[in-house]
């Protein structure tokens, strides 16, 4: 893998913003009204789930490492920013970036074994398909990405960071978590991935202990306040030191600051003390730790706020998720137009 990321193609050609996603799609769905009308489909966010639950399904069939499976659901969002879903099949798409991940990552699985699995899981929707079809979709997935198949992710960063900020195994375990989740968002294709992994930082810091698992809404509100809050000081103290104030910001005047913003929002209704008192809190104080570290690098904290917010309003939207009926819209494109065969 290319060690820079700054110099990689993922950069170069495959971040954009939402103006321009959102552009690309509905140009997508112009160049067919009737196919669109004839076929609707569930809100994208349903059919990123249901995409990401199919390669989890087919990728821990085989053993697959979660990297692969990671850069799989990459490939698919690329290729479905330059043709419309409803032209393809995409459990061939599903399986044949699975594959290509596969060898990208180094964990080769082979074609005909691959295909036996895919067509075991998806046998009304793959009956046609044998391992020459996968290998045909191969070629059309690498031409379409223009072979740009390097894929930068967030892992990495979260495993280098973990000592930074004295990551218990729990919070490391709960941020890996936010990073597969982050896949079944438009985030991948929005913002470098060390930004995605510090939010996933943030977040698993800030979530309250909860018996749900993130995607079924363990965010509480007290929660997203404080990494609210996290993200807001460490935006006040890198704008004070970028305009010369950086005196009234020296360590131990910005932990008293930093003391006394997250009291206040971690008390509502309740008069400030006098004097701040020392956080005896432990996840609090570092939440305080990673705010100072934020305001003390260049990270984009603006693209923090935008990936928390996502990820927020994704875990929300998940609860409205529908399986049986995406799972259905689907099929029916697939079966009207032949495309199983």
């Amino acid at each position: 893998m290319a060690a820079n990321y700054w110099e990689s193609t993922q950069r170069k050609h495959w971040q954009f913003t939402k103006d321009d996603l959102s552009a690309i799609r509905e140009r997508l769905d112009d160049e067919d009204p009737t196919l669109v009308h004839m076929f609707p489909l569930p809100p994208l966010r349903h059919l990123n789930i249901y995409f990401n639950q199919q390669i989890n399904r087919l990728g821990k069939r085989l053993g697959v490492r979660q990297q692969a499976m990671a850069t799989a659901q990459v490939y698919l969002k690329r290729f479905y920013t330059l043709t419309p879903i409803r032209q393809t099949n995409p459990y061939l798409l599903i399986t044949t970036a699975l594959y290509l991940a596969c060898k990208m990552e180094e964990c080769p699985q082979h074609i005909r074994l691959l295909t036996q699995e895919a067509r075991s899981l998806w046998p009304s929707d793959l009956h046609g398909h044998d391992a020459s079809r996968v290998g045909e979709c191969e070629f059309s997935l690498i031409s379409e990405m223009h072979s740009q198949l390097i894929v930068h992710q967030p892992y990495r960063t979260l495993l280098a960071l973990q000592d930074e900020f004295a990551l218990t195994h729990d919070e490391t375990s709960l941020a890996w978590t936010v990073i597969n989740d982050h896949y079944m968002t438009d985030l991948p294709l929005l913002h470098p991935p060390h930004v995605i992994a510090l939010t996933a930082v943030l977040l698993a810091l800030v979530l309250r202990p909860s018996g749900n698992a993130p995607g079924a809404g363990a965010a509480g509100a007290g929660g997203v306040a404080m990494a609210a809050t996290a993200l807001a000081q460490a935006q006040a103290r890198a704008a004070a030191m970028a305009s010369g104030g950086g005196a009234g910001f020296g360590s131990q005047g910005s932990q008293q600051q930093q003391q006394a913003g997250f009291s206040q929002g971690s008390s509502q209704g309740e008069a400030p003390a006098a004097e701040p008192k020392k956080v005896t809190d432990p996840r609090l104080a570092k939440v305080q730790r990673f705010a100072a570290w934020l305001a003390d690098s260049n990270i984009d904290v603006e693209a923090m706020v935008d990936c928390t917010q996502e990820l927020i309003s994704f875990y929300e939207c998940h609860e409205q998720y529908n399986d049986k009926h995406t799972r259905e819209q689907i099929s029916r494109f697939i079966k009207a137009r032949n495309l199983d065969k």
